[in-house]
């Protein structure tokens, strides 16, 4: 027992003595223990910055590298645009844009020399500025072919780089260009449905990143792209033919307010939008305001009609002109003699509608307008509409003049809302560019006008196309009614008699109606085919006429043999009113 016991206490000893050299190292023990230390650390820096130099050369497109963008920010998704068939309108493609790095580039003139090379359009001294600053991005091209990508990345320059961005195609270029609009460099949208779109949150989901990539839902346009093409065919064909300066037209559907084709002349390529500041690019139709002649006078006919206070049988003195001051108000094609409602609108008399309107007063004409919202701004999807001119003073010689389309301007598009709903049945309907069922329309429309004044206005206009002046709107299978406009422009604040907005406001079928078309020209020329005169029934009702021969077929209109005449088809309507 005395044996093991000073065994162990010599164990013990001994094992005390060889820890002590850890318990108190010498100073080569610390110094090598350190220096490992030291190797541990720096490995795996090293380490965690292989691992990322190799994630940000496989991901070029990551949070990183769009970070680094700072306040240039990278083009991000956006949804389709479909028309009414499901054809599209506006998509985005995948592609390359390059930038630089600054604080990477090496050798700053040879970077400038090889890409100018590859991209003879960058101006060289913006270039070198660029990728001599201090900052840690710059673009220097967006939207760069494949084969230039490939080339300068074969250059293998350091710090530059690529990144794939979203740009926005439009398939049919100039065709649908005032009503969809464009994007920005960045794929944010600035005029049109593209900027109505963006105002609709998408702009949000861009900044939070959330939209970027994502496969978001199409939007569904009532445009047909079809009738879209006849229409802006047939409207360039008429520009060169009277020699007009502009022209503009659309389709509304009188039952929903869809606007199934609306083009303004001259127009632009939305894939190169460069030229959509051009004023005489405006989109007319909701954008420019015009006195719109004598097409007015159908809101005239109804307000009288719907008053209760004059019948179709009613007559009007218009023997001797309208005399206030220095202005007088005569006829165009004068008849010097007592004439009836209907006479009034099918030989478009300013004496008869002008004393129509006077008949009713200048307040009760001032309600009836704003009821049919022609005085104040119409607010569709285009972000892009006018404020109506509206006589400063409200005077009887307003009502005159506003009676038969002077006086007063509004946005065209606001004069086909109005006149929808003279032959709808008398609700107005707000137009849309987007997609609208019947039942959806007829949660929004407002009763303007009797049922029965929508019978009597739709009898005076398929007359005015048998016998007065739309006669040229005649389409052989289809019945056809509608109203003629000729307004002088106001230049240097006085109408000049040599230049004149022509438009024509056509309705088909006018008996059970589907369909309103506008079609305006701006200065038409007097020609041979129109025997020395410009007006509206020479140039625009024609027109008119070539588009509906055309569009009816494809909205599934088939001609009808044997149309009867307005007389014996609304003639009960015409008894009930006497």
């Amino acid at each position: 027992m005395q044996f093991t016991r000073e065994f162990e206490a010599g164990s013990a000893e001994s094992f005390l003595r060889r820890l002590r050299p850890w318990l108190r190292p010498s100073a080569g023990v610390v110094s090598r223990f350190r220096i490992g230390l030291l190797i541990l650390g720096f490995a795996a820096v090293y380490g965690v910055i292989a691992l990322r130099l190799v994630h940000l050369g496989i991901a070029p497109e990551s949070h990183i590298s769009r970070r680094g963008a700072a306040s240039d920010a990278v083009a991000a998704a956006r949804p389709d645009i479909l028309d009414r068939a499901g054809r599209l309108l506006a998509t985005d493609v995948k592609t390359a844009s390059l930038y630089g790095d600054p604080r990477r580039i090496i050798d700053v003139d040879e970077a400038v020399e090889l890409i100018t090379a590859v991209l003879p359009d960058l101006d060289a001294t913006e270039v070198r500025d660029r990728l001599a600053s201090k900052r840690s991005f710059v673009w220097l091209k967006r939207e760069i072919t494949p084969r230039q990508q490939a080339e300068i990345h074969q250059f293998g320059i350091p710090g530059v780089g690529f990144l794939r961005e979203s740009k926005r195609v439009y398939p049919a270029g100039s065709e649908t260009a005032h009503v969809l609009g464009h994007v920005n460099v960045d794929n944010a949208g600035t005029a049109g449905l593209e900027k109505w779109i963006d105002g609709r949150g998408l702009a949000e989901l861009h900044q939070a990143g959330l939209a970027s990539g994502r496969a978001l839902e199409p939007v569904a346009l009532a445009l047909d792209l079809s009738v879209q093409h006849a229409m802006r065919d047939e409207l360039i064909a008429a520009m060169e033919r009277y020699k007009a300066n502009a022209a503009a037209g659309l389709v509304l559907d009188v039952s929903t307010g869809e606007i199934l084709a609306l083009v303004s002349l001259p127009d632009y390529d939305p894939n190169r939008p460069g030229r959509s500041i051009d004023p005489s690019r405006l989109n007319r139709l909701t954008t420019g305001v015009f006195e719109m002649g004598s097409t007015y006078k159908a809101l005239t006919v109804a307000m009288a009609l719907d008053s209760g206070k004059v019948t179709l049988a009613s007559t009007f003195d218009a023997r001797e002109p309208l005399r206030y001051g220095t202005f007088t108000v005569d006829d165009f094609h004068a008849l010097r003699r007592v004439l009836t409602v209907p006479e009034i609108f099918t030989h478009s008399s300013n004496i008869g509608s002008a004393k129509m309107a006077l008949a009713l007063g200048i307040d009760a004409h001032r309600a009836f307008l704003k009821k049919m919202g022609q005085l104040d701004r119409l607010r569709t999807e285009l972000p892009e509409s006018a404020e109506p001119l509206l006589p400063k003073n409200w005077s009887e010689l307003s009502t005159v003049t506003i009676a038969f389309g002077h006086g007063l301007s509004v946005a065209p598009l606001q004069a086909v809302m109005a006149t929808a709903a003279l032959v709808n049945g008398g609700k107005l309907i707000p137009p849309t560019f987007l997609k609208r069922t019947e039942e959806e329309a007829r949660s929004l429309a407002v009763r303007v006008i009797k049922s029965e004044t929508s019978d009597q206005m739709r009898y005076l206009l398929r007359l005015n196309v048998e016998k007065g002046t739309a006669s040229r709107a005649e389409v052989e299978g289809y019945y056809v009614g509608g109203k003629t406009g000729t307004s002088e422009k106001v230049v240097r604040g006085r109408y000049a008699k040599d230049k004149l907005i022509t438009a024509f406001m056509g309705v088909f079928p006018v008996d059970q109606p589907r369909y309103l078309t506008l079609v305006m020209l701006d200065e038409p020329q007097a020609t041979s085919e129109t025997k020395g005169q410009a007006t509206s029934g020479l140039n625009a009702v024609p027109t008119a006429g070539k588009i509906i021969a055309r569009i009816a077929p494809l909205l599934g209109l088939k001609p009808r043999p044997d149309l009867p005449s307005a007389e014996s088809l609304l003639k009960p309507a015409r008894q009930a009113a006497n």
